[in-house]
Order: structure tokens, then C-alpha cells, then sequence
């Protein structure tokens, strides 16, 4: 809920919140859709490439803008944002393994059945491996993210751009 002295701050809090959930719902989808044919004609690689896409622009205006503004307002908080840049590099070398799977499973797909264009299933057991501890990496950092810096959101980290690429993503 956004206060009245410092509402649009407030509400970045929760923003945060939503983008964090919106990565979430879209890397389940990948995973719970995995080796499926998809309605809207995508592929797996095209599907994985742009969820990659999205999930290293929010953690680059992260890096980039607001956790560099929040530092001028709070160098207090310089321990954990270090932590959470590490998370990020962590979570980027997963991404990176995801999209050399991605492309690999696309490169080598033969027909399924039906004549179909499919990927080897055991390109699609190791994506969902990796997809699978990149789920679990997310939710631990987002919700440590959230409890760590949404109270200083909250407090008043003023925005000076920095949330564009945090908070909005294109499609899918």
C-alpha cells in the first residue's frame, strides 16, 4: 500500500513484487510447457530465449540503476546488495547453460510424432534440469530481494529511470 507522504516509492515496493511474480508465472510456464507444442507457434528456443532476455534486463537495471541509486541513499545497505549482484552473476551462468540447451535442443530437433518438429528428450530432461534449479534460485533471491530493499523502497529511493528495466518486460 502506498503512503501518503511518499506513495509512488511505496508502490515500487509492491511493483517490484509484481515483476518478480510476473518471472516467476513465465519461467512455470516454460517448464510446465516444456517439449509441448505451443499454441502461439513459438518455439522452445524462441520461448526460453526471450524469459532469458527479460529476466537479465530486470537484473541489469538492477545492477545498473537501482541498486546504484539506492546506494546513494543508503550505503547502509552495501552488504546486501553485494549479495544480491552475486545472486545475479549466479543466476546469469544458469541462464547462459539455458540458452546453450535451448539452442542445442533446437539444432538437433527431429520430427515428432505427427511430423512435427521435436527436440531430443533428453535436451528437454536437461533444460527442465536446469530450469528446474534456476526456479529455486529465483525464489529464494527474489524473496530475500523484496524483504532486503522493500523497506528502503518504501523509505524513499527516489526514481530517476532505474525502474523501466526493472519493472516491465515485453512479451511473452
Amino acid at each position: 500500500m502506498a503512503s501518503p507522504v511518499n506513495g509512488r516509492t511505496a508502490a515500487l515496493s509492491l511493483q517490484l513484487s509484481r515483476a518478480h511474480q510476473d518471472l516467476r508465472r513465465r519461467l512455470a510456464d516454460i517448464r510446465a510447457n516444456l517439449g509441448r507444442p505451443r499454441p502461439d507457434g513459438d518455439t522452445l528456443l524462441t520461448h526460453c530465449l526471450a524469459f532469458c532476455t527479460a529476466l537479465t534486463n530486470h537484473h541489469q537495471g538492477e545492477d545498473d540503476g537501482l541498486f546504484a541509486r539506492l546506494l546513494r541513499e543508503r550505503p547502509d545497505l552495501a552488504p546486501t546488495v553485494a549479495k544480491l549482484v552475486e545472486d545475479h552473476g549466479f543466476i546469469s551462468a544458469i541462464l547462459t547453460r539455458v540458452r546453450e540447451l535451448a539452442e542445442q535442443a533446437g539444432a538437433t530437433a527431429g520430427p515428432a510424432p505427427g511430423g512435427a518438429p521435436g527436440a531430443d528428450p533428453a535436451d528437454l530432461e536437461a533444460i527442465g534440469r536446469e530450469l528446474d534449479g534456476l526456479a529455486a534460485i529465483m525464489d529464494s533471491h527474489f524473496g530475500y530481494e523484496e524483504r532486503a530493499i522493500g523497506a528502503a523502497l518504501d523509505a524513499g529511493v527516489p526514481d530517476d529511470g532505474w525502474s523501466e528495466p526493472v519493472l516491465r518486460f515485453t512479451a511473452p
